[in-house]
């Protein structure tokens, strides 16, 4: 996989994505320092999130709890005071690609997917709330770029159905492990490689953690795109600085990433041979923490990692509050009548997920309210016939 001259994969060095998200508090300016900081640190890339606020939160959204944690108290307010328009994001588009690094955006909602390819973006991300939104997911792919999609708060199985959908763009497609909890206390790395068998895609990891050897122990079991939020200060207000980190802190998690390179394919075999030897990864891990420094070699800091991380994709228990707010349902866009047929004029899809989820979207087109259904709420399966 290829974003412009740069080959993306296990045997290529790590692909480093500066995410400033919101962090430019809804300041084109910001944007655009925070941007100089990506590019003078040594990041491939930056990315924004391109959202509107009212296409995508329903009255019924919620705030997360690590939004609430930051002082936020009304989720429609945080996110309107946090938008960058298009014009203003063509900006930071221009910057990126003066400095000599790529623009990736994450698009929100399907309907804003055509505006989006008014700029000249390398690539696209979807959000981990989105593993379900179905339509946005191939609106996506209908743009013809490279598409990267983020699994934070999903299982395996879901992860699979995504890639299924998307089938016919994987050779422009790739994966990223995530953990949706803001900081992350648990890496997981395992998702790396239950991710990779599962789709035989390239896969990264989306890093919310605030261990300082995430980076390199990421790149050890094979992620070869790694995203990391970026910041002018932790200790600004707002929803993702504290799980951020600053110019100089991303320097570092990139000269870490790059040192040893994507290791997938030495931790496979280097893990193989040792489990062999020492009987398994419990006796493994404990032969490590006894006897090796885990940097002494590139495959010793492999197998340390295969050994640490099982491998596995799967929910984690700080995730389910993020799964439940951030992603879309089936949303009215008009109060619907007892009886009433329900048609696609009547739907769109918004926040939260705790609705018919946006993937059963088609489902939903052609039923028959059975009470009525007040505008701009989630339908939930008990409002139909």
């Amino acid at each position: 996989m290829r974003i412009g001259n740069r080959q993306i994969g296990i045997d290529h060095p790590p692909y480093v994505i500066a995410e400033i998200g919101v962090n430019h508090d809804g300041e084109v300016e910001r944007a655009l320092s925070l941007t100089d900081a990506a590019a003078d640190a040594g990041a491939d890339a930056v990315k924004l999130q391109f959202f509107e606020t009212d296409r995508l939160m329903s009255r019924a959204a919620k705030l997360a709890a690590y939004q609430k944690n930051a002082g936020e108290t009304d989720p429609i307010e945080m996110l309107r005071r946090l938008e960058l328009s298009i014009d203003e994001m063509a900006r930071v588009v221009d910057r990126a690609h003066e400095r000599g690094i790529h623009a990736i955006v994450t698009v929100f909602s399907t309907e804003l997917v055509e505006i989006a390819e008014t700029l000249a973006w390398d690539a696209y991300k979807t959000a981990s709330p989105d593993i379900v939104n179905k339509p946005l997911l191939e609106a996506l792919a209908k743009t013809g770029k490279l598409m990267i999609v983020s699994t934070g708060a999903s299982t395996l199985d879901e992860v699979v159905r995504a890639v299924d959908w998307l089938d016919g763009v994987r050779d422009r497609l790739a994966v990223l492990q995530c953990v949706s909890s803001y900081p992350a206390p648990d890496l997981a790395l395992g998702g790396i490689k239950a991710i990779r068998d599962a789709t035989g895609l390239p896969v990264g990891y989306s890093d919310h953690s605030k261990d300082p050897r995430s980076s390199k122990l990421a790149t050890a079991l094979g992620g070869c795109i790694l995203e990391k939020h970026l910041t002018y200060d932790r200790n600004a207000p707002g929803p993702d600085h504290a799980a951020s980190i600053t110019e100089v802190g991303l320097r570092r998690y990139i000269e870490q990433a790059r040192h040893h390179g994507c290791l997938g394919h030495v931790a496979d075999k280097a893990y193989a041979d040792q489990v062999s030897k020492l009987g398994d990864g419990t006796a493994l891990k404990q032969y490590f923490f006894d006897h090796v420094h885990p940097e002494a070699h590139p495959s010793w800091m492999a197998v340390y990692a295969a050994a640490t991380y099982p491998i596995e994709k799967r929910v984690l228990d700080c995730e389910r509050d993020v799964r439940e707010v951030s992603r879309q349902s089936v949303v009215t866009t008009r109060e619907i009548a007892p009886g009433e047929t329900i048609t696609r004029e009547m739907l769109t899809i918004k926040r939260p997920g705790t609705g018919i989820l946006a993937y059963r979207l088609d489902e939903v087109i052609g039923s028959v309210a059975k009470r009525a259904i007040e505008s701009d709420v989630p339908v939930a399966p008990e409002d139909l016939a």
